[in-house]
């Protein structure tokens, strides 16, 4: 049997830079993510806070410190020094995201909403004056993407007016002028650029494609795929990273980015998931994380020369964990839908647990996901196998299927889930007439919908941080999160009535399945309201609805007790509602 405590108590480790003889990353040994740098061998602990934190690794070696207060993503940027963190850019009314520092170590540059709380505005700050200025203010969503070799450009991402829409811009940091690439009127997704030079610079983008192609700044198309594909490049414009996300597995090339000629692939530890990819400043070696559903999260080193793969850290997961299966099942009007399903050991027939991801501009990957993994290999154990489908609406597999749930269509996802359950009660060793659904974010919003709008179909439900009245939801989310969201779930001044019926609380006493809740008391993009308003309604009703509220969390579960406190009552809870009734 497979603890559970054991598996949530696995540490993560993300990469966030390396250096000539050093890698900076995050990993989460204490509890929660702290900063580490790897060298030689050992791993030096950088901080010790209660929040967990970022890092960005600066040219020179210093490292900037990004942290909110209990999950309320107004995050504070620090200069650590002297084992400490130092203030760098602290107002704690207000969020400063994306933090990125120019080649030379002498620029900062970050996004923040400090002007009225809502738009987020791009600044550059001197590192070594304090002096910093605005350079983009044009309102909206804006991140940044960096800075230019030579410092002379800063390249930025803004949400554009369609559902997940992203405009590139790049402000001329001597005149100030910014000047919007690619423009385009349907919606694409562009990436951040891999610069060659000042002027020239390659980037994955979906402009005018299905998936995302890599892209000279010029617009001309140097190389497709199937799948999408995205890039990182070294800082003196002579190597490109592509990875290629082949059905939510990632594929990793070395190109010339200039020819796109392939110079080497990139071997993975197994087959799973490749994040946060950094080069060092001399493009001799790349770090990165890599996980799998048997493996939890590690950073990984590649020498480009040799070609060397090693294991910058040692994280194992136990024995005897399974891997998914890849299937597709036909929805109701025929549309193929990708599911990871994970069958325990043994005949059957069991129950099982539909896994739905958030987003929803978003996509299951096989990788080491800490909401999903230990829960899943948990439930594996205790032989409840798992579905964890990708439906219309998420990334990965294509525009058009990304923009199949848009505003009206939204409910056509929820289709999907009704189509899954019947294609599950086809499969040898499956029991169809125990099936459970888990989901968190706009996963836990599918939850609601499917218990409100499929009563029949579901025994119970798990959600977290879920969505239960698009209303109140747009209209109590953060000021700088609604116009993003109504683009995806539609306005309230024009699509009020269509938010009204597609609201699980407006099917509220359809609902009969056994529920379980929780949510951050801080969350700032589904207010705690959303919690509180259905466990009230279905409590009233005298349908079982348990609630957890935990008030150090936000949108997430940051801290590795309140993650054992949840999935503990969770795990149980689904033991319970799906026990055979007949054993």
């Amino acid at each position: 049997m497979i603890s559970l405590v054991a598996l949530l108590e696995l540490p993560r480790a993300i990469a966030f830079g390396a250096d000539a003889d050093s890698v900076l990353l995050g990993a989460d040994f204490p509890g929660t993510l702290q900063l580490y740098r790897a060298r030689g061998g050992a791993l030096e602990q950088l901080t010790r806070e209660a929040e967990p934190v970022e890092g960005l690794l600066l040219a020179g070696g210093g490292v900037v410190v990004a942290k909110d207060t209990a999950g309320d993503e107004r995050h504070q940027l620090y200069l650590l020094s002297g084992g400490g963190l130092g203030p760098l850019v602290v107002d704690e009314r207000f969020a400063h995201w994306t933090p990125h520092g120019s080649l030379d170590g002498g620029l900062l540059a970050y996004a923040s909403n400090r002007r009225n709380g809502r738009d987020f505005d791009v600044f550059v700050r001197d590192l070594e004056t304090g002096e910093e200025r605005c350079v983009f203010d044009r309102g909206g969503l804006a991140v940044v993407f960096g800075f230019s070799p030579r410092a002379t450009r800063l390249a930025l991402l803004r949400a554009g007016p369609l559902a997940n829409d992203s405009e590139l811009w790049l402000v001329d940091l001597a005149t100030g002028e910014s000047t919007q690439v690619f423009t385009h009127d349907e919606p694409a997704v562009i990436g951040a650029p891999a610069w060659l030079d000042e002027e020239r610079f390659v980037v994955a983008s979906s402009v005018g494609r299905e998936t995302a192609a890599l892209v000279r700044e010029d617009g001309r198309v140097v190389l497709a795929d199937e799948w999408d594909l995205a890039c990182t490049g070294t800082s003196d414009g002579r190597l490109l990273l592509v990875e290629a996300n082949e059905d939510g597995y990632s594929r990793l090339e070395l190109r010339d980015p200039q020819t796109l000629e392939l110079r080497a692939e990139v071997p993975l530890p197994g087959r799973g998931v490749v994040e946060t990819p950094h080069f060092a400043p001399d493009g001799s070696r790349l770090v990165f994380a890599f996980s799998s559903p048997v493996e939890p999260p590690n950073v990984w080193s590649y020498d480009v020369a040799s070609g060397r793969l090693e294991r910058v850290t040692a994280i194992e997961g136990p024995a005897g964990l399974r891997e998914p299966e890849l299937h597709r099942f036909e929805s109701f009007d025929g549309v193929e839908v990708p599911v990871f399903l994970w069958r325990p050991e043994g005949d059957g027939p069991f129950p099982v647990v539909v896994m739905v991801h958030g987003g929803p501009e978003g996509q299951f990957r096989p990788g080491w996901l800490p909401s999903f993994t230990p829960l899943t290999q948990y439930l594996l154990s205790r032989r409840i196998a798992v579905a964890a489908p990708n439906v219309r609406g998420s990334t990965g597999y294509g525009k058009r299927y990304e923009h199949l749930d848009d505003v009206e269509l939204r409910l056509d996802s929820v289709r999907d889930l009704a189509a899954l359950h019947e294609w599950l009660g086809a499969q040898p060793g499956i029991d169809g007439g125990r099936v459970a659904i888990y989901g968190r974010s706009y996963g836990g919003y599918m939850v609601l919908a499917a218990l409100a709008f499929q009563p029949e179909l579901w025994a119970a439900g798990v959600e977290s941080v879920g969505i239960s009245n698009l209303v109140s939801f747009l209209e109590n989310t953060s000021p700088y999160r609604r116009a993003a969201r109504e683009r995806e779930y539609g306005r309230l001044d024009r699509d009020r009535e269509f938010l009204v019926a597609a609201s699980p609380l407006t099917r509220v006493d359809a609902i009969r399945a056994p529920l379980f809740v929780q949510h951050g008391a801080n969350d700032p993009r589904v207010p705690l309201g959303e919690t509180e308003q259905i466990h009230r309604v279905l409590t009233e009703k005298g349908i079982r609805c348990d609630l957890l509220v935990h008030e150090d969390e936000g949108h997430g579960i940051a801290k590795r007790e309140n993650r054992i406190d949840f999935f503990e009552r969770a795990a149980a809870f689904l033991e319970e509602e799906l026990r055979d009734p007949g054993a």
